[in-house]
């Protein structure tokens, strides 16, 4: 499921807990909206390392054809 599903329907639960006196549905509700959380964090935490391997992935090109353009002048 999604992670925007997950959290929706955690609200619910812990709605439905609450109004019903359902403790323990309402702690399930608080679980699936803390495990939608989870994903988004770990969804951004995705994206982030992937921006970085092509930052990293520029830099060790720019600095290999230096490099070549070094030795090619000797």
């Amino acid at each position: 499921m999604g992670k925007h599903f997950d959290d929706a329907v955690g609200k619910g639960k812990e709605a439905f807990g609450k109004a019903t006196g359902d403790t323990g549905t309402q702690a399930e509700g608080k679980v699936d909206q803390t495990k939608a959380g989870a994903k988004d964090t770990a969804d951004k935490a995705k994206g982030k390392a992937e921006e970085l391997k092509d930052k990293a992935e520029g830099v060790f090109e720019s600095a290999e054809e230096k490099i070549k353009g070094v030795f090619k002048n000797k």
